[in-house]
Formats: C-alpha cells, sequence, structure tokens
C-alpha cells in the first residue's frame, strides 16, 4: 500500500501505533516520507519531546507545527464532537503542509481497535481525505506491538496516551489552566515510576486511573502524602483514587446509549 504513494505526510504523535506506521512508512519510502506534529496545548511535552528524539534517531524530516485548538468554540464548549472539530483543524493543517511541500498523500496512525470506541475525530479526518493504512491493512494494538517489537522499535511498550482534553467531562468548558493541571499532575505521576495512569479532571476533584501494576503504590503512605501535596499546589481540593483502575476513554460512557 504504501509503497503506491509517491510521497507521504504522517500525523505523528511519537505514540505506539503511529511510531510504528512511520517506520515502516521510512523502511518503504525513505526521503519521500515526512512527520508532522502540532505543538499543540492538548498535546504534553513530555510527548512531543519523545517524538522529536524518535525522529531523529530513525532519520526522518519531523515538522513541528502550531496548533491552537482553545480557538475553536466547539473545542472549548467540550462538546461530545469536541474531536470532530479538532481534527477538522489539524487536518487542514495537515493538507496545508503538504501542498506547500507538494506531498500527495496523509496519514494518521487510527488502528481497527479504534473503531470499537467512540471517535468523531476518524470522520473529520476521512472527510478530509486523510488516509488511515494501519486499519486498511487490519491491524490493531496487539499487532502493532507485536511488530513494533519485532522490528526493534523503543515504542513497542509505550503506554497509550490520548490528547489531554478527554481528562475533562463532556459539557465542562475547556480551558488552559485546566490541561495545564492535568498535564503537571500527570508528569509528577511518571517521574514517581507510574507507567499507566490518567488524572480526570473534575473541578476541584482530581480521579486518578492507576494500571492494576501501579494501583497498590497509592497506598503506600509516603507517596499519597506527596501525591496529595502537590495535587493540592496544583489546584485540585480533593484527590481521588478510581476502583476500578485505569480505563481508555473512561469518560465516553457518559454520552448516550453507552453501557460501558
Amino acid at each position: 500500500m504504501l509503497k503506491e504513494m509517491p510521497s507521504l505526510l504522517i500525523a505523528f504523535s511519537g505514540g505506539a501505533d503511529s511510531s510504528f506506521l512511520l517506520a515502516v512508512a521510512y523502511e518503504t519510502l525513505k526521503d519521500r516520507v515526512t512527520a508532522a506534529t502540532a505543538d499543540s496545548i492538548t498535546f504534553p511535552l513530555r510527548e512531543r519531546e519523545e517524538a522529536i528524539e524518535f525522529t531523529a534517531k530513525l532519520g526522518v524530516e519531523h515538522i513541528i507545527f502550531k496548533s491552537d485548538e482553545s480557538t475553536i468554540p466547539e473545542f472549548v464548549a467540550n462538546r461530545a464532537d469536541r474531536c470532530y472539530f479538532c481534527k477538522k483543524s489539524l487536518s487542514t493543517e495537515l493538507i496545508r503542509i503538504a501542498v506547500d511541500r507538494g506531498i500527495k498523500n496523509i496519514a494518521y496512525a487510527a488502528n481497527i481497535d479504534d473503531l470499537r470506541d467512540y471517535r468523531p475525530g476518524m470522520d473529520a479526518a476521512k472527510e478530509m481525505g486523510v488516509i488511515s493504512p494501519l486499519i486498511e491493512a487490519g491491524l490493531g494494538k496487539e499487532e502493532i506491538r507485536f511488530l513494533s517489537k519485532e522490528m526493534g522499535l523503543s515504542t513497542w511498550d509505550k503506554p497509550a496516551m490520548a490528547c489531554l482534553a478527554s481528562r475533562i467531562p463532556y459539557g465542562t468548558p475547556i480551558t488552559i489552566e485546566k490541561l495545564k493541571a492535568v498535564e503537571d499532575a500527570e508528569v509528577f505521576l511518571f517521574k514517581l515510576g507510574f507507567k499507566q495512569l490518567r488524572v480526570r479532571h473534575h473541578g476541584a476533584v482530581a480521579r486518578i486511573e492507576a494500571g492494576e501494576i501501579d494501583f497498590r503504590r497509592f497506598f503506600e503512605e509516603d507517596l499519597r502524602k506527596r501525591v496529595v501535596n502537590r495535587f493540592k499546589e496544583l489546584g485540585f481540593k480533593h484527590i481521588s483514587l478510581d476502583l476500578e483502575g485505569f480505563v481508555s476513554g473512561s469518560m465516553n460512557r457518559t454520552l448516550p446509549g453507552n453501557k460501558g
């Protein structure tokens, strides 16, 4: 599929899926592939830095472009279709980059597992002509991680990372301050050695979803006190640990018809 493309621009987040897609595309197209990463309020700085490091090691041209979702009214309002408008804006910028550089194809790294969840952004990408080679190839997360490990990619076991806006309940307006509080809270926990987690922003309450391996660590008194103190510094009044643990896309449970 990739061999048939004269040139390709890949929306690159640095996660396991987009890293695999970029690595295979580079193996196939060499200097005819370019990566593009958004410098956005919704994209954690640590993720952007890791994306830059990955492309540098691979030897792929990497474009960092500015993206300000705070100018999109539908995004700020945080409606259930927020991702549609965000992805449409990002796709518009990717198209501009591709046109400027004479790049014929644009792709992003959605996989077949994404089809199981509510992902309005995928509709926007399709409407804008952005292709999804991993879906067309029938690849899911498990296969992508397996193949990434076989290729020796450092990202093969990288925890999934979603847009920071996904930490804020639908209907609650998104602000830069809320996104920054979530990012700082998660960075703090990652520096303590946690691997898979989310910090959900419920106003004065921070709800921590932790992976099974990390869950019990929150019952260590010294660590628990450090977390509470830091989160209060970030503006949270109450800090809770979700007994169910980490659940990807858990905010979608509030959507009509969702029984998850």
